[in-house]
C-alpha cells in the first residue's frame, strides 16, 4: 500500500521545467520517496497519484528504458511503482496501472462513465433470431453456459441464474479500470473501457472496448497486431493475433484466435482454435477447432470439432429468416467442403463427408459417417470406432491442453468410452435392430433419420457397438479389481460393491463435463429453489467431475448385473472368467481393426507422389524417407503394445481368479 503526500513546491517547479503542467497541482499526490527526475512533457488533470520510478526496462535488441512517464496526458489516474508510460497522443483517463507495467505509443486509453468491463453483454448464441441470448462474464463456464442455452424449457431455473450472472455484471460495475501488474501495451489504437489482468501483452492491437482480459502470471493474455474486439470476456492464457476481429463473444482459457479469424456473437470454451474463418452465433465447447479459409461456422453447437476446409453449415431455408440451428456432439470432424443445412443433429464422433440437406437426426448412432451419395444422405454406423484418427484424437486432446491457469473454468472428460457414449450405442443397437425388426434382416437398405444405411453397414455397426460395449463394461471391472487382493469371491464382491449410489440411467456431455442427468437435474433443482450462488455451482460441476469414476461404476455394475442376470451378491468367478474373456477379445479385435486401418497409410495408393523421378524402389525408398515404415510407425508399435499390454493383463485377471476359486 502506497502512502501518498502532496507535490513539494521545488518538485512542482522541477516537473514545469521538464515540460510538466496540471490544471491544479494540489490534486496530484505522490509516493514518500517520489524523484521528479523521469517525468516530461506530462499534463495532469483530475486527481492523480503517482508512484516511485526506478526499475529499467530492457526491451528486444538490448535497448533499455528507465521506468516514468514521458509525452501523455493524464486524468483521474494511479500510477503505481516503476511502470514506463511514452507517447500517449490523446490522453489517458480514470485508470490505475499496476507495477512493472510498460505502455507505448498508443492512441487514447480511457473509461468512459461507468461499464461493467464486458460482464453482462448479451450474447444471441446458437439462434440469431434470438431466444438464448447469454449473459457472458469472468467465471463463466461451459456446462453452466450449455445449461443457459439449453434448458430454456426450464424459465425459472433461467431466471435465477441470469439474475445471479446479472448481479455479479453489477458488482463489477466502475468508472475506473485497471491494468494490472507488469502489463506491456505498445503501437496500440483506442483501448476503451477494458480492464486488463497482469503480465497482458498487448502489442499492435487496433481497437478494444467494453471488455476484461483476465491476464496472471501463469497464464499470461497475448493480444497482436490489428485485432479488434468489443463487448468481449477474454479468459486467461487467450492469444487473439493477426488482425482477428471478436465481437461480442465470450473466448475461454487456452484459445487461440488468429490469422484474421472473425469471431460474432459465440462463445469459445477452453482450447478452442480459430484462424482464417469465421464464427457467427455458435456455442464452440472446448477443442473446437477451425483452421482453414471460407469455413464457417453458425447457429451451432459444437465441442471437439475439426472443421474441414470450406465446411459450412445454413441456419436459414429463405422462409422467416436465419432462425435454424444445430448441434454436432463432442469429437465430431467435418471434411472439405461440406455442408450441413440446420436443423440437424449429428451423432457423437461422426465423420460429416459431403452435403446433407435432409434434417438428420443421427445423435443415437455415434461414431458414424454420414456421407453424401447422389444428394441422399449415407450413415455408416459405428465405423469410426475402428478409425486410426479417432484414436489419434483422444490421445492428442489432453497433451494440447494450453491452459496453464491453476483454476481451470470448463471440467473436461477427455474418455473417449464413457456412459455418456456407451449409453448411446445401447440405444443405436436398440435402433438397428428394430429397423431389422420392421423392414427385415434380408433387406438392402434401410432408411433411418431420413439417412440410408446399406444392409451390410448395419450388421457391421451392430457388431462394432458391441465390442465397444463389452470393451467398456470389461474396462470398468478390470479397474475396480486389478490392483485390489482379493483372495475369495467375497473380496471380489465387496470391492465390486459401488462407492456411490449416483450415477443410474442416461449420462449426458454439458459441453465437455460428463454426467448422469439425474446429479445435473438435482443441482438445476437447487438452483431453481435460490439455494446455490455462482461459485458454489461451478464447485458443484468441478465435484461431478472429480466423483466421475465412482458415478462411471455406479453405471457399469448395473449394466453388468443386466448382463449376468443376476446381482453382485449372486457373482460367481466363472462369470467374471467370462467377462474378462470377452474383453479381452472385444479389446483385441478392436485393436486389430484400428492396425488394419493404420496399415491403409502405408499401402501403394499412399505412395502416389513420391519419388517423383524415379522406378518403383526409389519411389518405395523416397516413401520411407519421409514416412518411416509401417513396422516402426511409434502409432503402430503403440497399438501392438496395447494389445500384449491388454492380453497379458486379462490372462493374468483370470488366473487370479482362478487360484481365488480354490
Amino acid at each position: 500500500m502506497i502512502n501518498y503526500r502532496p507535490l513539494a513546491e521545488k518538485e512542482i517547479a522541477t516537473l514545469t521545467v521538464y515540460g510538466c503542467s496540471a490544471e491544479n497541482w494540489k490534486e496530484v499526490k505522490v509516493a514518500s520517496d517520489f524523484s521528479p527526475a523521469f517525468l516530461q512533457n506530462v499534463h495532469f488533470s483530475g486527481k492523480v497519484f503517482l508512484g516511485t520510478y526506478q526499475k529499467i526496462f530492457e526491451l528486444a535488441g538490448g535497448v533499455k528504458k528507465h521506468s516514468g512517464i514521458f509525452n501523455c496526458q493524464l486524468h483521474n489516474c494511479t500510477i503505481e511503482n516503476d511502470v514506463f508510460i511514452d507517447k500517449i497522443h490523446n490522453y489517458i483517463a480514470n485508470y490505475t496501472i499496476g507495477e512493472g507495467s510498460y505502455i507505448e505509443n498508443v492512441n487514447i486509453l480511457l473509461v468512459d462513465g461507468e461499464t461493467t468491463f464486458g460482464n453482462g453483454v448479451k450474447v444471441p448464441v446458437m439462434n440469431e433470431g434470438g431466444g438464448r441470448e447469454i449473459p457472458i462474464f469472468d467465471q463463466l463456464s461451459a456446462p453452466l453456459a450449455y445449461i443457459l442455452t439449453l434448458y430454456r424449457h426450464r424459465p425459472v431455473l433461467i431466471h435465477n441464474l441470469q439474475k445471479m450472472i446479472d448481479d455479479y455484471a453489477q458488482k463489477q460495475k466502475s468508472s475506473t479500470g485497471s491494468i494490472g501488474k507488469n502489463v506491456k501495451i505498445v503501437n496500440c489504437g483506442s483501448l476503451k473501457n477494458v480492464r486488463i489482468g497482469d503480465f497482458a501483452i498487448i502489442e499492435g492491437a487496433s481497437l478494444l472496448e467494453n471488455g476484461t482480459v483476465n491476464s496472471n502470471k501463469q497464464a499470461p493474455v497475448v493480444i497482436g497486431s490489428g485485432v479488434k474486439c468489443n463487448d468481449f470476456i477474454l479468459c486467461s492464457g487467450v492469444s487473439v493475433t493477426d488482425s482477428t476481429l471478436v465481437s461480442r463473444c465470450f473466448i475461454g482459457q487456452g484459445c487461440i484466435m488468429g490469422k484474421h479469424y472473425s469471431a460474432l456473437d459465440s462463445l469459445f470454451f477452453s482450447n478452442c482454435q480459430g484462424m482464417h474463418g469465421e464464427a457467427t452465433a455458435i456455442f464452440a465447447g472446448p477443442y473446437t477447432v477451425s483452421h482453414h479459409k471460407s469455413t464457417l461456422l453458425i447457429a451451432g453447437m459444437f465441442s471437439f470439432l475439426n472443421a474441414g476446409s470450406g465446411s459450412n453449415q445454413s441456419n436459414h431455408m429463405y422462409k422467416l429468416g436465419p432462425i435454424h440451428q444445430g448441434i454436432c456432439e463432442r469429437g465430431s470432424k467435418t471434411t472439405s467442403d461440406s455442408y450441413l443445412l440446420w436443423p440437424a443433429k449429428i451423432g457423437a464422433f461422426t465423420l460429416v463427408m459431403g452435403r446433407h440437406y435432409k434434417h438428420s437426426d443421427t445423435s443415437d448412432l455415434p461414431f458414424s459417417y454420414l456421407i453424401e451419395n447422389a444428394t441422399d444422405s449415407f450413415l455408416v454406423p459405428g465405423v469410426n470406432l475402428r478409425s486410426v484418427g479417432t484414436i489419434r484424437d483422444a490421445q492428442k486432446w489432453p497433451k494440447r491442453d494450453n491452459r496453464k491457469d491453476s483454476k481451470k473454468l470448463d471440467p473436461i472428460n477427455f474418455n473417449l468410452l464413457s456412459p455418456y457414449s456407451i449409453f448411446k450405442m445401447m440405444k443405436g443397437v436398440e435402433v438397428l435392430k428394430n429397423l431389422q425388426k420392421i423392414a427385415g434382416e434380408t433387406t438392402d437398405m434401410y432408411t433411418y433419420q431420413n439417412c440410408n444405411i446399406k444392409n451390410s453397414s448395419l450388421n457391421k455397426g451392430l457388431e462394432l457397438y458391441n465390442i465397444a460395449i463389452n470393451k467398456f463394461l470389461g474396462n470398468s471391472l478390470i479397474s475396480r479389481l486389478v490392483d485390489n487382493d482379493f483372495k475369495n469371491i467375497q473380496d471380489i464382491r465387496a470391492r465390486l460393491k459401488p462407492d456411490s449410489e449416483k450415477g443410474l440411467g442416461e449420462w449426458i456431455d454439458l459441453s465437455g463435463l460428463i454426467a448422469p442427468k439425474r446429479v445435473i437435474d438435482e443441482l438445476l433443482n437447487s438452483i431453481e429453489q435460490d439455494i446455490f450462488r455462482l461459485d458454489e455451482i461451478q464447485s458443484e460441476f468441478e465435484e461431478m467431475h472429480n466423483q466421475y469414476y465412482n458415478y462411471e461404476w455406479t453405471w457399469a455394475k448395473d449394466k453388468l448385473e443386466n448382463y449376468w442376470r443376476k446381482s453382485i451378491v449372486e457373482l460367481t468367478i466363472d462369470d467374471l472368467i467370462e467377462t474378462v474373456e470377452l474383453w479381452k477379445n472385444s479389446v483385441v479385435k478392436l485393436d486389430q481393426l484400428i492396425y488394419s486401418d493404420a496399415k491403409k497409410e502405408f499401402d501403394l495408393n499412399s505412395k502416389t507422389g513420391f519419388g517423383v523421378d524415379g522406378n518403383e524402389e526409389q519411389k518405395h525408398q523416397d516413401f520411407e524417407s519421409v514416412r518411416g515404415c509401417f513396422e516402426s510407425n511409434p502409432f503402430v508399435l503403440e497399438v501392438l503394445n496395447h494389445i500384449k499390454i491388454k492380453t497379458e493383463l486379462g490372462s493374468e485377471l483370470i488366473q487370479r481368479f482362478k487360484n481365488s476359486k480354490v
